[in-house]
């Protein structure tokens, strides 16, 4: 009896010492973590959750501060840590951490809270809708459609022409992918500007340009461009006009190109509008104003493709248009038949495509030189403007279409002025051409147009 007894004192004694224990081990964890409870190796062990959270907040600090550049080529867009709500999951690590031993599962807390340590693995967030939107965004100024050839040859002339063209697309998925591998790094530098690349695909047509013609149409060889903006209505006219009788034109090779022969005759009966013009040094209405726009885009063309210009005349005075966006006095070619004309040699081996592009919305025209490039490279040397003289006072002419006391300018002072540049070509250190093109521009005044004063 005595025995028993003494098995039962040892018993409730162990009991108690296990119960107080117990209590005093879940009191001084209350509202810590257990034992070996570690987040990616670092141990929390008496942590409160508070204390967890901060020490995150503190860690995702550099993210915070952290600015990403998303760089493709010219397209930028920036994006910050703080914006892109990048970091550690302070709150719901802090929390996993705490409930470790507290699942309500018996012999699965004390398992964690006596004989096994647990290692959490770190959360890590971020807005991902943010970069989706970004990403979305610079997709429009990014992609590019691929484009397949198209060449219809009919009667002499190219009446449908399109390059083949490679595509490109933004490749959301991987550039997702290197932006997370930038992610990791921010923590182990302290730089604050993180580039992270645009991963962008190339895609190839099916259809390239040198399928599609026997002509050896191949590449882009040369391209000129002027402005027209501020151009009255017949004036636009007969610009889109003068462009679409060369625009498909075929140039054989060794074939040399007049700009009159090609557009023909230039009056009211061919579908041109009045327009002003200088003749006899006063601004008047006449037929194909404007044509001179379209000589001067082409001269520039020619120039960049390398090809021989072996006629081309300056205006009399400097036009603004063909100064605007840029281009120094010099780079014009005027032409009026029969006397003016301008005139270049296709002296490659293949034929030449001449197509014109005008935008009357932005007022714009382009010309592009189709072939094939056979490695000569074209320059504009010592280009230079000397003798500037003033422009003389402003002439006002009486114009009985206007309503009386009506004023319109129909030109713009012009400072006199001497130009000239040099053009060399050369092809494997062999020069093909060396010209210097020479101008002698004389000062002009403002015109204005004034409706006539009732007597």
């Amino acid at each position: 009896m005595t025995h028993k007894k003494n098995v039962l004192i040892v018993t409730l004694l162990i009991f108690s010492v296990v119960l107080f224990a117990s209590i005093t081990f879940e009191t001084h964890y209350r509202g810590k973590a257990y034992p070996g409870v570690s987040i990616n190796g670092k141990l929390f062990e008496g942590k409160t959750r508070q204390e967890i959270i901060s020490y995150w907040q503190n860690q995702n600090e550099p993210f915070q501060k952290a600015v990403f550049e998303l760089r493709f080529e010219n397209e930028v867009a920036s994006l910050s840590g703080s914006l892109l709500d990048v970091g550690y999951d302070a709150t719901l690590s802090a929390t996993q951490s705490y409930l470790v031993g507290r699942s309500g599962y018996f012999f699965s807390d004390l398992f964690h809270k006596y004989l096994q340590p647990t290692n959490l693995s770190l959360s890590f967030r971020w807005n991902s809708n943010v970069l989706d939107e970004t990403l979305e965004l610079l997709e429009d100024d990014i992609n590019i459609p691929v484009s397949d050839a198209l060449f219809q040859f009919n009667q002499g002339r190219v009446t449908m022409f399109r390059p083949s063209r490679e595509g490109r697309s933004l490749n959301i998925d991987e550039t997702k992918k290197q932006f997370e591998k930038i992610l990791s790094t921010v923590p182990q530098t302290k730089d604050h500007i993180f580039s992270v690349p645009l991963v962008v695909d190339t895609i190839a047509p099916s259809i390239t340009t040198d399928e599609v013609n026997d002509f050896g149409i191949k590449e882009l060889i040369g391209q000129g461009y002027s402005t027209f903006a501020g151009s009255i209505a017949g004036r636009v006219h007969n610009i889109v006009l003068a462009a679409s009788r060369i625009n498909g034109v075929l140039i054989k090779p060794g074939e040399v190109f007049s700009f009159n022969d090609t557009v023909g005759d230039i009056s009211a009966a061919t579908g041109y509008q009045s327009a002003y013009i200088i003749k006899d040094g006063r601004t008047v209405l006449g037929d194909g104003g404007g044509v001179c726009q379209v000589s001067t885009t082409l001269f520039r063309a020619a120039l960049a493709a390398g090809l021989p210009v072996i006629e081309r005349y300056a205006h009399a005075y400097r036009v603004h248009f063909y100064e605007d966006g840029g281009f120094k006095p010099g780079l014009d070619a005027t032409v009026y038949s029969p006397n003016y004309d301008l005139k270049f040699t296709n002296n490659t081996n293949n034929y030449i495509l001449i197509q014109a592009k005008t935008d009357t919305r932005k007022q714009t025209l382009t010309f592009e030189l189709y072939g094939t490039g056979d490695g000569r490279t074209a320059q504009i040397l010592n280009h230079k403007v000397w003798d500037i003289t003033p422009a003389p006072p402003d002439l006002y002419q009486d114009d009985p279409t206007l309503a009386p006391g009506e004023v319109k300018q129909v030109d713009w002072a012009a400072k006199g002025a001497k130009a000239s540049f040099d053009y060399l070509v050369t092809k494997n250190g062999e020069t093909l051409t060396k010209k210097t093109f020479f101008s002698n521009f004389r000062p002009w005044q403002a015109v204005y147009l004034r409706g006539p004063v009732q007597q």
